[in-house]
């Protein structure tokens, strides 16, 4: 199994793998190529050329099943899975990761609730670089791909000894934004900073902007407006902001199920909205 993880492994600066995922104090594990810069951007600036923090990424699958049209069109998935794992390792590059893991597995097997082969490679990968941090997608998320891998980062944290688990988890924004959590459900990254890294991180996927999806243009646009919506009674606090939910309970909870922690997050919608339209009807 390690021998499995260190083929997949890629370090921008030639350290050597297991030196640079043992400087690891932020993690993401993303199903796809670009979910990482779409979602750990906080991380990702976190570490950014900060010699006490480092980030490494984990995309969980091979990038077959990518849509695809204009100069992208007639590519097959053979062709897309090595055009996509490149663009990775590129964003790699430009964000100055530590270390950029592509496990290569098929989406559909990630969506299988009996397949273990994620949660036994992400337990190899966790006990290698034993995160303060990891950023994950949200349980909300509309793919389910996407939701599939957080739960099974979910499984792998709980198999760790609690004393060695992340200080957080968060599940973040891709397909479905979490603006419309109540204010005290939500995560607030600032992410003002280093503009130009983050279009760059973006723009290095050729193949999903030419070919017909210009995350770029959308994910910075989603930072923005979160910022500027976030409160309607104050001035922007910041210029950009990246919105998570935090998953630290269910794992720091063993006996929390899933259904009970995202039955929560709706209640306390549900509450909020409820109050709001009672007071101004003065019920």
């Amino acid at each position: 199994m390690l021998n499995n993880l260190l083929k997949a492994i890629y370090v921008p600066d030639h350290e050597d793998p297991l030196v640079a995922l043992s400087k690891t104090t932020h993690l993401a594990v993303g199903a796809h190529q670009d979910d990482i810069e779409i979602m750990a951007i906080d991380g990702i600036l976190a570490c950014y050329q900060n010699a006490d923090q480092h980030f490494t990424a984990c995309t969980v699958t091979d990038g077959r099943g990518t849509p695809r049209a204009g100069a992208f069109e007639n590519v097959s998935d053979a062709e897309m899975a090595e055009i996509r794992a490149n663009e990775q390792n590129k964003a790699a590059e430009i964000g100055k990761y530590a270390a950029q893991v592509q496990l290569g597995f098929q989406s559909h097997q990630v969506r299988q609730p009996d397949f273990k082969g994620l949660a036994d490679s992400l337990d190899q990968l966790f006990s290698h670089t034993r995160p303060k941090i990891v950023y994950t997608h949200n349980l909300f998320d509309k793919h389910s791909s996407h939701v599939a891998v957080a739960l099974r980062v979910i499984e792998a944290i709980r198999r760790m000894s609690p004393e060695t688990r992340p200080e957080k988890l968060y599940g973040c924004e891709v397909w479905r934004a979490l603006d419309f959590l109540p204010d005290e459900k939500k995560v607030l990254f600032d992410v003002s900073a280093e503009p130009d890294l983050q279009s760059a991180l973006l723009t290095v996927y050729e193949s999903q902007i030419a070919g017909g999806k210009n995350y770029e243009q959308a994910v910075i646009g989603r930072r923005i407006a979160n910022a500027t919506f976030q409160d309607p009674y104050q001035p922007d606090q910041a210029s950009r902001i990246s919105i998570a939910m935090d998953l630290s309970p269910l794992i720091r909870n063993d006996d929390l199920s899933v259904p009970e922690f995202t039955r929560a997050l709706f209640k306390a919608l549900e509450t909020q909205i409820s109050q709001t339209l009672a007071g101004l009807l003065g019920q």
